[in-house]
């Protein structure tokens, strides 16, 4: 089989001229292991949903993708710095591979969006390759929304109780009290137990399962405007039906005021406007905190593994390790130096052989035969 296969129909399909762009009316099909590079835009208004090869868009202008039906992938790929303008929805069947550049859906529109079908992954996003606007799920019950604005990654991890027919989600990088496509939303109107409302970014998800979700927060998050305790940290969202914002408390946050991440508890995202991050009026819970520690995982004998002094003192312990952004990337019962820079669970793809890259990750460690919780921060190099 050739490298690069395809076919279109004839008098079905054209390039047209005018519009610089490959316009389908007919049917557009990449086979198994053909490959598509796009460096023009694309209007489909004919079938373009059988496919199982690699589409890309490649390039150093700004495309756009158009048209009455939304085409469907098998294998996508993003790699031009200028960004892909999606003015109709995609989807992807296996894989969207961010490489470079942003895929940009419009705020006002949430019918147009990047979806993620049944078991398609998404790898390799990060602050100059995501979705800038919204993304979908379909037949998927968890996942890490890769979206952001034009400068940051930003996602949302959701986990829900079912399988979602589907779901939505986008980030803002905007107050919540004047956004620029939506109502407003009173960062001064509060339920009980919440505090201060951040006024610098929000989340807006949709859903109809009830779900958990994380959110994470960096230095541009502004933490410090609402406390000086990031256990205090709690998910909040808008509620339609109360008009204020409520507490969706969970699990403690982890990490300090510069970074870290917290959980929601069970709540349905239809029952909410946006999300964000709020202090709690009532008591955080306390952790133990410890040392952060540094893995250089290059194989010279010196921190080669990640290894915490006080589980010594209780063989009955439990490990788990997250990203930035709140994703568990390991987790072990009963630890003792196992984590050497390499991942064991989590839903992003990983390069088994390359190892998580270098960075911060959070940690937190249940020594359960002492009755003692804690956390603290290590450093991965190579």
């Amino acid at each position: 089989m050739r490298k690069y296969i395809g076919y279109i129909a004839v008098c079905c399909s054209a390039w047209v001229n005018a519009q610089s762009a490959l316009y389908n009316i007919g049917n557009l099909e990449v086979h198994e292991n053909g490959q598509l590079g796009l460096h023009t835009n694309l209007i489909n208004d004919g079938v373009l949903d059988d496919n199982l090869g690699l589409v890309g868009f490649y390039g150093d202008s700004q495309l756009t993708v158009s048209g009455a039906f939304a085409p469907t992938f098998f294998d996508l790929e993003i790699a031009n710095p200028n960004h892909v303008l999606l003015n109709t929805a995609i989807n992807t069947l296996n894989n969207a591979n961010f490489i470079s550049g942003n895929f940009e859906t419009p705020r006002t529109f949430t019918d147009s969006y990047l979806n993620f079908i049944f078991d398609a992954a998404s790898t390799n996003s990060s602050d100059i390759s995501k979705v800038d606007g919204y993304v979908a799920i379909a037949g998927k019950q968890n996942f890490t929304f890769p979206v952001g604005d034009a400068v940051q990654l930003r996602p949302l991890v959701l986990n829900s109780e079912q399988v979602n027919q589907l779901a939505k989600c986008a980030y803002f990088f905007e107050s919540a009290n004047s956004p620029s496509t939506l109502p407003s939303f009173n960062t001064a109107s509060r339920g009980e137990g919440v505090d201060l409302v951040s006024a610098t970014e929000f989340w807006r998800l949709e859903g109809n399962i009830p779900s958990t979700v994380q959110l994470s927060w960096n230095e541009r998050s502004a933490i410090a405007l609402l406390t000086d305790d990031p256990l205090a940290l709690i998910v909040v969202g808008w509620s339609k039906a109360a008009n204020q914002w409520e507490s969706l408390a969970g699990a403690p946050a982890v990490g300090d005021i510069t970074q870290g991440f917290v959980s929601s508890s069970s709540f349905v995202p239809d029952e909410y406007e946006i999300l964000t991050l709020a202090s709690t009026l009532g008591e955080p819970q306390e952790f133990i905190s410890v040392d952060n520690f540094l893995v250089t995982a290059n194989g010279d004998g010196n921190n080669d593994s990640l290894i915490i002094p006080e589980l010594e003192q209780s063989p009955n312990n439990s490990l788990q390790i997250f990203d930035r952004f709140g994703l568990k990337v390991f987790e072990m019962e009963n630890y003792t130096d196992e984590f050497r820079g390499f991942a064991n669970t989590g839903t992003i793809v990983m390069d088994k052989e390359k190892g998580l890259p270098t960075g911060v990750y959070f940690f937190i460690v249940e020594m359960r035969d002492l009755g003692l919780d804690f956390q603290g921060f290590l450093y991965l190099t190579r």
